[in-house]
């Protein structure tokens, strides 16, 4: 099958900027290329990064930054090209107007391709990661052995939105490292994807997790990291919009969403909340913090932590009649 590849070629900075064009617009599949990420790892950055380097990869030293994304080789992907081409444009225009060079050229390059030239060149830039000081994603292909106190979690993310290196994905498991108490609380994951923070819940030591999701997809695939993982016993993964129709209640509610689809589930957290009553939610942008946090104020709850990093923020709160020890 043929699809068009098209490139965004940007620096660092234009990463957020760029990667909310193209959400808004339905395009949540993407691979981003960081010039300084390949920088930081070949000067070895981390002591864990790596103890031997094929010469080839000296190569990647000189990689531009882009965003990388595919669409299907038809008229409606032509049209959104041409409105993301003006998009893109208005970006340019407004950083020239403030005279900066921070988000690199900005251009977009597109060409067609047959599927089996790309379908799994994405595996290459998908490396074991350290999201946090506990937690490391391995995708199932890739050998690695870690340190003692690191908990790892084999990833295969399939046709499913998420390798777990996003911010959003961090920030969130952060919250739930600090937040789980082992062998006492049980977790509910709205909007799961391949799975990976109820996984992360399981191995925190969550006793249970649901987890729920709407692409029936994604469904499967996280069923079958949770399988991959060993912990079938502890995940069940069911197919679900947010919370519509589902009976449970959970002592901490989890959801790195969007922020729309965050105030929207905060109306109705509270009914599946029980225990501590805690409600841990990411996907929000910070220019957006205040707007989502409010609308989790006047669903019932009191804020108790909000961590950020690059563009993006996660907020812990709690039910006001729920006081934590």
């Amino acid at each position: 099958m043929r699809y068009i590849e098209i490139k965004i070629y940007t620096t660092k900075e234009g990463i957020d900027p760029l990667t909310c064009i193209l959400m808004d617009m339905g395009i949540a599949g993407f691979a981003i290329e960081d010039a300084q990420d390949f920088k930081d790892f070949l000067n070895k950055k981390n002591s864990y990064d790596w103890d031997y380097i094929d010469e080839s990869l000296m190569e990647l030293k000189d990689v531009e930054t882009n965003l990388t994304f595919y669409l299907e080789d038809s008229e409606e992907s032509l049209k959104l090209l041409r409105e993301m081409e003006q998009k893109i444009r208005e970006l340019k225009e407004r950083s020239d107007r403030e005279a900066s060079s921070e988000l690199g050229r900005l251009e977009m390059i597109s060409k067609v391709v047959d599927d089996n030239d790309w379908k799994d060149k994405w595996k290459e830039y998908f490396k074991p990661a350290r999201i946090t000081d506990r937690i490391t994603i391995k995708p199932s292909w890739e050998e690695y052995q870690g340190e003692k106190h690191e908990l790892i979690i084999e990833i295969d993310p399939g046709m499913a939105f998420g390798t777990g290196t996003h911010p959003t994905t961090s920030l969130c498991v952060k919250l739930l490292e600090k937040y789980i108490e082992k062998d006492k609380d049980t977790v509910l994951d709205v909007g799961c994807g391949s799975g990976i923070l109820s996984i992360a819940s399981a191995l925190l030591g969550a006793k249970e997790v649901k987890a729920v999701e709407i692409d029936p997809i994604a469904v499967e695939v996280g069923r079958e990291n949770v399988a991959l993982n060993n912990l079938s016993d502890k995940i069940d993964v069911f197919e679900g919009d947010l919370t519509k129709g589902l009976d449970y209640k959970a002592d901490i509610v989890v959801a790195n969403l969007m922020a729309d689809l965050v105030m929207l589930l905060s109306e109705d957290v509270a009914k599946h909340l029980k225990g501590k009553g805690i409600y841990i939610s990411s996907g929000i942008l910070i220019e957006k913090q205040e707007m989502v946090a409010e609308a989790i104020r006047n669903s019932g709850f009191k804020i108790i932590e909000i961590l950020e990093e690059d563009e993006w923020c996660a907020i812990a709160a709690v039910l006001n009649c729920h006081v934590l020890s």
